[in-house]
């Protein structure tokens, strides 16, 4: 995955009902350690990494790239959405596209906050990349993913098999489409 071209960064935060999305901070960095190191949130990707590696290896501002926002609740780091560009991806249909990512820390999850914040942060390129569709994958078994990713309004484009599991790829056409 890789930057998203020459896109203003970082935007304004984005505002919601009850969160705010903006560029990393400093005071995020705790947030990222415990987001990485938590094995519940790495359910359906691969596992999470060691805490020691992470207080080691996160710098003290992580996530400072376009398309890397942070998901804060009450004034405290509760997740990240990401937008980055599919350069390498193993499904064509993907490659050269904006993917949307997201990762909640679990005392976040059944609140609605990852709808909330996906469909905020998808604004931001409808804005600054309307000709362009995104894309979404996610293991089949992951049945909340899913149901987010159709509320989002993705549709299904294929199912494959990757990283010992069956995974789904969804687009979301372009804002201009």
């Amino acid at each position: 995955m890789t930057d998203l071209g020459p896109v203003p960064w970082p935007p304004a935060p984005i505002r919601t009902e009850r969160l705010v999305l903006r560029a990393a901070e400093a005071r995020d960095r705790a947030g990222f350690v415990e987001l990485y190191a938590s094995q519940e949130v790495h359910t359906y990707l691969g596992g999470a990494r060691p805490r020691e590696e992470l207080e080691r290896e996160t710098p003290a501002v992580p996530g400072q790239w376009p398309g890397s926002f942070v998901v804060e609740l009450d004034g405290v780091m509760t997740g990240q959405v990401l937008l980055r560009r599919a350069t390498e991806h193993s499904r064509p249909a993907a490659v050269g596209k904006v993917d949307l990512g997201y990762l909640f820390l679990p005392r976040a999850w059944g609140h609605g906050y990852a709808a909330e914040a996906c469909g905020a942060a998808l604004d931001w390129p409808d804005g600054v990349l309307p000709d362009e569709p995104v894309v979404l994958a996610t293991q089949t078994a992951n049945i909340r993913s899913l149901r987010l990713a159709a509320k989002l309004g993705f549709a299904e484009v294929e199912r494959f098999w990757a990283w010992e599991a069956e995974q789904w790829l969804g687009l979301r056409p372009a804002a201009s489409a």
